[in-house]
């Protein structure tokens, strides 16, 4: 018996909320903005990133 198949690969509703309110428990309610500010932050500066090769081929091009 392979151990993968009895791992559900769907990720429901319920299963979703579950994941949301242990965070809650283990962050606090006070820390959540705090925690979305930094991730939204990571994801900018991400996006910054793959955008910069392109920047830099432009750059290259107009001169």
């Amino acid at each position: 018996m392979n151990p993968l198949t009895i791992i559900p690969l769907y990720i429901g509703f319920w299963e979703i909320l579950l994941i949301v309110l242990v965070i809650l428990l283990l962050v606090g309610g006070k820390k959540i903005p705090e925690l979305m500010k930094g991730l939204g932050k990571g994801t900018k500066s991400f996006k910054e990133g793959l955008n910069e090769p392109e920047d830099q081929e432009n750059q290259a091009e107009k001169k």
